[in-house]
């Protein structure tokens, strides 16, 4: 999850980066000194062939991994079709067992699953090239995310301050940058007095010279030539938009056309419309967020030191635009972890 606008609490240091390792007795001799230092390369290479002989910082560091993956969903270990589904703490024995006896090959099959505190467990086997490659993929994907995690904080406290302003999101605005989308969502639907309705307030808008223009103003027949012009504009580019779109509807139309034309002639009821107008404005927000918005500059807005303290309402609010982003990101991370390898 990528809401971490709100400064993150203060937490009581993990375990695993304890800077007093004295405050944990010595079972084994493990160099935890090194646990961070994959260049470095360390007397102990063997791997552990039995977790009694860790330090119980290192313990706790390692059953906290394994933890995690068990959790994850990942696969640990090959089934017979018809085997019952492995328990979680069988799943965590599995995980263990396959880590103690072979940490390297644990390393490889569970990288995408680990994150940088996690390499501490393989302090033992750093000097190995394998696990300082491995260790570098782990960080460079921390890397990514975090710098992932800014910029859609930055993006989203745009959207907020521009929300703000009402001008960027407003009907009007919106349906010039995407008339098909408009029109789908909420021009089609309008009925002939809301159309009229909409047509005289652009026409009040332009006898000012624009919104929050004065009446009367020397701009106002330029501004109503300049509307003109961008409402013939908008009505070309929806009838090209309807055609491609019409013509790719042609290629996958089947037996249900009956059904289709009689759920587009069908006129919503009010609850459908607002409904619709959430989606519309929904996707929009979503469009901007995302990158895809061609009437904004967004190196200006990614490194923009203003929208770094914005506040931010809510967390909830914020969430709802980018839960189902964490799928993305794990499958934009796996394509890069497999064009470095």
């Amino acid at each position: 999850m990528w809401g971490e606008i709100d400064p993150p609490a203060k937490t009581q240091p993990s375990l695993c980066e304890s800077e007093d390792e004295s405050e944990f007795p010595e079972v084994a001799v493990v160099a935890l000194s090194q646990k961070y230092d994959f260049h470095r390369p360390t007397h102990t290479q063997q791997p552990r062939q039995d977790t009694q002989y860790v330090s119980q910082a290192e313990s706790i560091c390692v059953n906290d991994m394994v933890e995690a993956i068990a959790i994850s969903g990942s696969l640990v270990k090959s089934q017979q079709k018809g085997d019952a589904e492995l328990t979680l703490k069988q799943r965590k024995e599995e995980l263990l067992h396959q880590y103690s006896s072979r940490p390297l090959v644990f390393l490889e099959r569970y990288h995408a699953r680990l994150k940088p505190q996690n390499l501490s467990a393989f302090a033992h086997v750093s000097s190995d090239p394998r696990a300082l490659h491995y260790s570098n993929v782990i960080q460079r994907r921390a890397a990514a995310r975090t710098n992932r995690t800014r910029v859609r904080n930055q993006r989203y406290a745009a959207l907020r301050a521009l929300q703000g302003e009402g001008e960027y999101f407003s009907d009007e605005q919106m349906r010039v940058r995407e008339p098909l989308l408009y029109e789908q969502y909420i021009g089609q639907y309008l009925t002939d007095e809301e159309v009229l309705e909409r047509s005289q307030e652009a026409m009040l808008d332009d006898a000012q010279g624009g919104p929050g223009a004065p009446a009367g103003g020397t701009g106002g027949l330029a501004q109503l030539l300049l509307n003109s012009y961008q409402e013939r504009l908008i009505q070309n580019r929806l009838q090209e938009e309807q055609e491609r779109e019409e013509g790719a509807r042609e290629e996958e139309e089947d037996e249900d056309d009956d059904n289709t034309v009689q759920q587009r002639d069908r006129q919503p009821t009010p609850e459908e419309k607002a409904l619709l107008r959430e989606e519309f404005i929904g996707q929009m927000h979503q469009r901007f967020l995302d990158g895809k918005d061609k009437d904004i500059n967004y190196s200006e807005v990614d490194e923009n030191p203003e929208y770094d303290n914005l506040d931010i309402v809510s967390r909830d609010e914020e969430d709802k635009y980018f839960d189902e982003d964490d799928d993305d990101d794990e499958e934009e991370e796996e394509e890069e972890e497999s064009m470095t390898e």
